[in-house]
């Protein structure tokens, strides 16, 4: 099985040295730079290199650059995106994210974790777990949200939350660790 296999199962993988996963990375994160210094007034170009980069256009993506990820090819966006300047979207395995989310300036999405041993740590090796977020949902300022976390519907991140479990529906979560600190009654004001 190759590390990209193994990547996308789940399973323990050697990402520091593997020629095709270091390619793949390289590959995204050049197009990543190239988004980023384009003119904002270039949307063509901007894009296409979206396309390159996630293999489809999200409809009504906004990213405001910089922006960075590892391979693009596993994130998955909904409609109505907003993806505020230097936020990170380590990909190693799919980060789902749903409509109408708004993602503040130095979030970052870590789906990758590293052995706790550092003889196989040095070895290079790393899992990648899957990250989703419901619709509707605002992250706030320099949050970061950890492997195989699953952010609900409706949910509202306090800036500079580390989100390291699950989040249900409708809740707002804040800390390091995310704790809860109310549940989000959604009404038209």
């Amino acid at each position: 099985m190759t590390e990209l296999e193994k990547m996308k199962l789940g399973e323990w993988y050697d990402a520091n040295f593997d020629k095709e996963l270091l390619d793949l990375r390289l590959e995204a994160q050049d197009l990543c730079r190239q988004y980023s210094i384009t003119s904002l007034y270039d949307v063509d170009k901007k894009n296409d290199i979206l396309i390159k980069l996630f293999g489809y256009l999200p409809d009504g993506l906004t990213i405001i650059p910089s922006f960075m990820c590892d391979y693009g090819k596993n994130i998955h966006l909904g409609k109505d995106i907003f993806i505020n300047a230097h936020c990170y979207l380590m990909d190693g395995a799919n980060i789902t994210i749903g409509n109408n989310v708004f993602i503040g300036p130095y979030t970052g999405f870590y789906t990758s974790t590293h052995p706790l041993d550092y003889k196989r740590r040095n070895a290079g090796l790393e899992k990648a777990l899957p990250i989703k977020v419901g619709d509707n949902c605002w992250l706030g300022a320099n949050v970061s949200v950890m492997p195989g976390v699953t952010i609900g519907n409706g949910c509202v991140i306090a800036a500079g939350s580390v989100v390291t479990k699950d989040v249900s529906d409708n809740t707002m979560v804040a800390g390091v660790p995310a704790k809860i600190l109310k549940k989000i009654e959604q009404e038209a004001e």
